[in-house]
């Protein structure tokens, strides 16, 4: 053990014969020890006897401290880094063995479009701030420009969401084609190039959502989207959609011959996506590929082992390939065929539990016999407003969550509002203490050093403790005590009449020290 002199400068009183020094020592093992020394000089009794009281003081803030110095320690490193749980990308860690890893024990939570609900869908904002509000998988739906670039957006034509209507040098782009039977008019966006389609901006969906953001975000490419979740800084799943695969090969054309499936899938695959589902590949860089389009995942099972969902849409809609009907592709004898291609299905919530005048009726039996089938289930869409929560749930989007997750029972969940799902399951079921982010499991020590404190100054009503604002000094100066000039820092003067650490920002106050007026 070797002394780090960081006390006598403050609390050595010179005089005529004989001088007390008080020394503060600190182990290989981070231990303090406090002792006394006389040296030469002499003081006044009455000196002497302050500097006793106060020597008896620091002695038990010392015991105190190496009592729950470990505590203390990774609750002020906790209150130092002073993260939020789900920060944005680009400010974590891009390493994908050292991020925080995908849940697996509860319903998925799948940003629909990103968090629509407040931004802009499909735009890289919108998934940003779904990223942030802790969902599991960020959800997009795959259509390509005129010139063969895969790009997220949910409708193929243009008119709904983006400014296209107002660009005077596309006015002559409006179009009618056949899509699944009906004739639909509008700008689609296989009749724009890549660099076209930048130029335009997004906007809200729906009027009775927040407005401010119309016009600010571009739409984005498949690649950047798939960036943006590589991006995050703890694992984040994607969950694209082949979208309108019929209509997309019938209007672009792929070198070699290739179909619009081929495209998506070598995207995914160049990026590093594959794996069956809870493989290790899979885990690290966790996808579904979803379809309507029963012919499309089945075409795609021959290409890449990464696990498919089938969408299922109203009960009154064909499929848009096969042109099956609700009632035969959740059949039995279809779900037996089928799940040799996919992990789940996706359907309509509505078709789960029927609706009539905007209240629930009773469930059907399609959860369950999926499940028989080993199917997951993951439907949609969830959304907070009241144009869309039915009247069961008494305008509570939490209602609809649990009655979902624990009446239903499915395995995962499309919603709009990413955050409201996330915060309904921190609060409802909790992840396991071992699958929790070093932030979370700080922040937990952090309370419990709080409580050891405040048991301290019960115990010890003549010496008060409380946190100051942490500095700057690393963690490595104070398990490394061979390090004398950061040692010395450990302790020192505060502004108030008392002692502070300054590497974690607790501050010991004592009584008034203004028998030393050279201190």
């Amino acid at each position: 053990m070797r002394d780090q002199r960081i006390v006598p400068k403050l609390f050595a009183r010179g005089g005529t014969s004989s001088q007390i020094v008080y020394i503060l020592s600190v182990t290989k093992t981070g231990i303090f020890i406090l002792s006394k020394r006389a040296g030469t000089n002499c003081v006044s009794e009455e000196t002497e006897r302050e500097l006793d009281k106060t020597f008896r003081l620091i002695q038990e803030t010392v015991m105190i401290l190496t009592k729950c110095l470990p505590l203390i320690w990774l609750s002020l490193v906790t209150l130092c880094a002073g993260r939020t749980l789900y920060q944005r990308p680009g400010k974590g860690v891009k390493d994908d063995a050292s991020k925080q890893p995908i849940q697996t024990s509860r319903p998925y939570n799948i940003a629909h479009r990103g968090s629509n609900g407040e931004i802009p869908e499909e735009t890289k904002a919108a998934y940003l701030k779904a990223i942030e509000e802790g969902t599991d998988f960020i959800e997009t739906d795959i259509l390509s420009s005129k010139d063969g670039v895969l790009i997220c957006f949910h409708d193929v034509i243009l008119d709904l969401t983006t400014d296209v209507a107002s660009r005077k040098e596309f006015a002559g782009r409006n179009r009618t084609y056949d899509v699944q039977g009906f004739k639909i008019p509008g700008f689609f966006t296989f009749d724009f190039t890549l660099k076209e389609l930048k130029t335009l901006r997004t906007k809200q969906r729906y009027a009775f959502r927040d407005q401010q953001y119309n016009g600010k975000y571009p739409i984005i490419t498949f690649e950047e989207f798939l960036a943006i979740a590589q991006d995050a800084p703890r694992v984040v799943g994607i969950y694209p959609e082949i979208k309108n695969p019929v209509l997309m090969n019938q209007h672009v054309k792929w070198p070699g011959g290739k179909r619009f499936e081929d495209k998506v899938v070598e995207t995914l695959k160049k990026h590093g996506y594959g794996g069956a589902y809870l493989s290790k590949n899979w885990l690290n860089k966790p996808l579904f590929i979803q379809s309507f389009a029963p012919s499309s995942l089945v075409y795609i099972s021959n290409l890449t082992d990464s696990p498919k969902v089938l969408l299922i849409d109203d009960v009154i809609r064909p499929t848009q390939d096969t042109n099956q009907t609700y009632a035969e592709i959740t059949s039995d004898a279809y779900f037996t065929y089928i799940k040799e291609y996919v992990v789940g299905i996706g359907p309509w919530k509505d078709t789960i539990v029927p609706v009539t005048n905007n209240y629930m009726l009773t469930p059907t039996d399609l959860v369950k016999r999926a499940h028989a089938h080993k199917l997951q289930v993951h439907p949609y869409t969830y959304r907070n407003e009241n144009q869309f929560l039915h009247f069961n749930f008494s305008q509570d989007p939490y209602k609809e969550y649990e009655y979902w997750i624990k009446e239903i029972g499915v395995d995962g969940l499309f919603t709009d509002f990413t955050g409201s799902l996330h915060n309904y399951q921190e609060w409802a079921s909790p992840l396991p203490e071992t699958s929790k982010s070093t932030r979370q499991l700080l922040s937990h020590i952090a309370s419990l050093t709080q409580q050891v404190v405040q048991q301290g100054k019960q115990d010890n009503n003549h010496l008060g403790v409380r946190l100051g604002a942490a500095s700057a000094l690393g963690a490595s100066s104070f398990f490394n005590p061979s390090s004398p000039s950061d040692s010395e820092e450990l302790f020192g003067v505060s502004g108030c009449d008392g002692f502070v650490c300054f590497f974690c920002g607790v501050e010991l106050c004592s009584p008034p020290l203004s028998a030393f007026p050279n201190l």
